[in-house]
């Protein structure tokens, strides 16, 4: 006990973490109030921001002086679905097994979590000089979607944090870059028939298929464009990948409408908005011309879902520096995937990512954190404290 409140380790707390079902389609409330409720039971006072809806929100909280500066680390509550998946055990229940914690989002990415909101007592105990802000969101895994309007009152009805930790799973190793996300949705619009009837409809489906091959043809060009600097990524080129297609209702019916969801992961230092100018100049002057020239109402749009930007590698970045001296490491590494890191860089913060777990895990049936993993994130935090308590 810690005065009249339990102290809990980062196993007890992932527990009641993982306990929330805050896969993105659904509300994150439950979680973000427990963790409010555990934070003033310590007397630490968070501000909540929800979404429009009221059904979501980002959570923000700062142990030591309310000030500018100092450190967040910062962490997105929401999970992938685990429908389909052959789990092996219950993937809303922790289940400890061989140095393993198996659950969802034990790896992507509660495990960091549980273990900053494990060490809230040790962060009070030796009070900060430079303060340490705590910063939870929600549709990180739908693309970054709840943390903008929380990093928008940063500096103003928030502190501005200087230098940002987000907790993604690198293995407890320094990430100063990473891959960027356009989430993208084209809709092509033919029209509907009976399929005995070919020639007085409009394939949608056939339609889409040229959408596709314009997508690997943008893709095999990107292949030869190289991230920069050198900078060590697999792979090291902007990709494209389809990641869904929609479209018809039954096979005796022409398709009317067809959508394709898709995604660009542009590398750090390229800039998207040109190959998607390119494609969305294509679909207004090339195909919806030839489409409409057959149909009335016919054609094709493009629509951006997400656009999250690379986290790039800074010369002399603070959050680089205090990373690699927390680890006792001598490099920063460079992963794939995106983050929330990228938006924070984009806003003026130093970011950097570093957090436990294998995002080889992640999104897995049986997704699991090793103990081990969080006894060296425990560790990194506490040479944080002695760090923030420094004169």
């Amino acid at each position: 006990m810690r005065g009249a409140v339990a102290v809990v380790t980062p196993v007890e707390m992932l527990r009641r973490l993982v306990a929330h079902d805050t896969v993105s389609a659904k509300s994150n409330l439950g979680l973000i109030e427990d963790v409010a409720r555990y934070l003033a039971a310590h007397g630490v006072s968070s501000r909540v921001v929800h979404d429009q809806t009221g059904t979501k929100a980002n959570l923000f909280a700062t142990i030591g002086p309310t000030i500018d500066g100092g450190v967040v680390l910062s962490g997105h509550t929401d999970v992938v679905p685990v429908d389909g998946q052959p789990w092996t055990s219950a993937p809303f229940v922790l289940t400890e097994r061989d140095g393993r914690l198996y659950g969802r989002g034990t790896a992507d990415m509660k495990g960091f979590i549980a273990t900053v909101l494990a060490l809230v007592p040790e962060f009070l105990d030796r009070p900060p000089r430079a303060p340490i802000h705590l910063c939870l969101s929600f549709d990180e895994e739908v693309g970054c979607l709840g943390i903008p309007a929380l990093i928008r009152q940063l500096g103003k009805e928030l502190p501005r944090p200087r230098i940002v930790i987000v907790g993604e799973p690198t293995g407890m190793k320094v990430v100063n870059a990473h891959k960027g996300i356009n989430a993208c949705l084209t809709i092509v619009t033919g029209k509907d028939g009976h399929s005995s009837l070919p020639h007085l409809g409009l394939n949608a489906i056939s339609a889409a298929g040229e959408v596709l091959r314009v997508l690997d043809d943008v893709a095999a060009d990107l292949r030869v464009v190289p991230a920069m600097g050198g900078i060590d990524i697999d792979p090291p080129w902007t990709t494209i990948n389809v990641g869904r297609i929609d479209g018809g209702v039954a096979v005796n019916v022409i398709p009317r409408e067809c959508r394709v969801a898709w995604e660009m992961r542009p590398v750090p230092g390229f800039d998207p908005l040109p190959v998607l100018d390119r494609f969305e100049a294509y679909l207004r002057r090339d195909l919806s011309p030839r489409l409409k020239a057959q149909c009335d109402g016919a054609g094709a749009e493009n629509r951006i879902l997400c656009a999250v930007p690379a986290l790039t590698p800074v010369a002399q970045s603070p959050a680089e520096a205090l990373g690699l001296a927390l680890t006792g490491q001598n490099r920063s590494l460079a992963v794939a995937y995106a983050s929330e890191a990228g938006l924070f860089q984009q806003a003026g913060i130093h970011a950097i990512v570093c957090g436990p777990g294998n995002i080889e895990q992640a999104h897995q049936p049986d997704e699991y954190v090793g103990l081990d993993q969080l006894e060296s994130c425990a560790r990194f935090l506490r040479r944080l404290i002695d760090w923030a308590g420094a004169p």
